[in-house]
């Protein structure tokens, strides 16, 4: 039987360590394509068009939207944001798991559009650890910090729409289970709808 590739939304707080998943996710599995967004504002130094994002102008980030081109878009300070249909298609059709790492506004986008998508939502294990985390980063102020545990308690709010939660105690064990999450739920009956009406039409014509 054939294992078809399947969407995975991750989200969760930031400090949650979810781009250090990611990596780890995608280092040490060879299935797994991370999608990249498309994005109306300028690359930064070092960034690459295709493997950072791919870079719109605005004119043409608007006419995805209109084609309905993309999966989920959302605009932040002045720049859209969203997730490429076509480049996900392939690569699910290739066979790839592919991963897409948004926020809840985008994760829920995807899954009117897409309701086999699995959702998964990375969490520390305590709120501490979460400030700790943050505060450990040294890159950020204490005023912006605070802000990040204020839209941290916000999202808190929706983390019951997700399938899975991943509790980020080790970085290690946490990708295992995740992998071992995404694996097993490909075999979950409504991502194996092709398979179950495959059997069930050898069934009727015995």
């Amino acid at each position: 039987m054939k294992e078809n590739g399947i969407l995975v939304v991750v989200s969760g707080f930031a400090g949650a360590g979810k781009g250090t998943l990611m990596k780890k996710l995608l280092s040490g599995h060879d299935n797994y394509a991370l999608s990249v967004s498309a994005t109306s504002r300028s690359p930064r130094p070092g960034e690459q068009e295709g493997i950072s994002y791919f870079y719109k102008t605005k004119e043409e980030f608007e006419g995805m939207i209109e084609r309905d081109e993309l999966l989920e878009h959302a605009c932040y300070v002045g720049n859209y944001y969203g997730t490429p249909k076509k480049f996900v298609c392939d690569q699910l059709k290739a066979g790839k798991d592919v991963v897409l790492e948004i926020e809840i506004q985008g994760a829920m986008q995807i899954k009117k559009k897409f309701p086999e998508a699995l959702l998964l939502f990375v969490m520390p294990p305590s709120a501490e650890i979460l400030r700790n985390r943050l505060v450990g980063r040294g890159t950020e102020t204490a005023e912006v910090i605070a802000r990040r545990m204020k839209r941290a308690s916000e999202e808190s709010e929706g983390i019951e729409k997700y399938d899975f939660i991943v509790i980020n105690d080790d970085a290690d064990k946490c990708t295992d289970i995740m992998h071992n999450i995404i694996q097993s739920a490909k075999y979950m009956p409504l991502r194996q709808k092709e398979f179950i009406d495959k059997v069930r039409k050898e069934l009727k014509e015995l």
